[in-house]
């Protein structure tokens, strides 16, 4: 399993939302790249860069920094927010992203996200965050009408890969995370799933690993010393 450590960025702060609140926000800090670096550091070698800025407006307004991170660090990261042509996928990947986040232009654009995914094949991986079991979308600001596992199968369908999967109401709260469902959807065939939102305990990731989930993102878990990055990277064996 996969550990990718999240820098959420809003106006260049390191911040954390709460169930993706926007008037919810913490501030963990204003150096990205140091902290980026810190994630290296403790054995991280994959990294999740959200621009929040960018998924609101709907334009990457963090690319420059997201691309320093990735330049410093040598990290794969994979990058999401406000990506929703293709020119913004491209420089994304010839800046230094290993893997680029579709969230509401796979909803909104499908035409968009099999262009993508023709060209770019696992170097495309589709955000779904989902609120009260329906796909968010717009910075997590409106749902859908599209049930999780159903516009899953749909992505599979399509030849999506990578599916990161977001339960909104776990996000931030450092409650656990919603197991039963993670478990429902390692059963989707050809999918790898990433799971996040509400990750806090070390039993839950290695449960997620034994259910067959291929990675897990960490977040407020980790900037509040209740996860300790290390200590998980040893736990799922060592440095990635």
């Amino acid at each position: 399993m996969k550990v990718f450590p999240a820098i959420d960025l809003s106006g260049g702060r390191v911040v954390r939302l709460y169930k993706g609140d926007y008037e919810k926000l913490t501030v963990y800090g204003d150096d990205a790249v140091g902290t980026a670096k810190r994630f290296y550091a403790d054995g991280a070698r994959y990294l999740h860069i959200v621009d929040l800025d960018g998924a609101k407006r709907g334009r990457p307004l963090n690319s420059a920094l997201i691309e320093e991170i990735a330049a410093s660090t040598g990290m794969f990261c994979e990058v999401g927010g406000g990506i929703r042509t293709m020119e913004s996928i491209e420089a994304y990947l010839n800046h230094g992203a290993g893997r680029v986040i579709l969230g509401t232009a796979a909803v909104n654009d499908p035409a968009l996200l099999k262009e993508a995914v023709n060209r770019y094949g696992e170097r495309i991986a589709v955000g779904v965050d989902a609120k009260n079991g329906k796909a968010a979308v717009n910075g997590w600001t409106e749902t859908t009408g599209l049930s999780g596992p159903e516009y899953l199968r749909h992505l599979r369908n399509i030849g999506v890969k990578h599916v990161i999967y977001t339960d909104i109401s776990k996000d931030g709260t450092l409650t656990g995370t919603n197991l039963r469902l993670y478990k429902e959807l390692a059963e989707i065939e050809g999918l790898k799933i990433t799971a996040s939102g509400g990750v806090t305990y070390i039993d839950e990731i290695l449960k997620l690993r034994e259910y067959g989930i291929d990675s897990v993102i960490l977040g407020k878990a980790i900037y509040e010393g209740v996860l300790n990055l290390p200590e998980v990277i040893t736990a799922l064996g060592g440095v990635q």
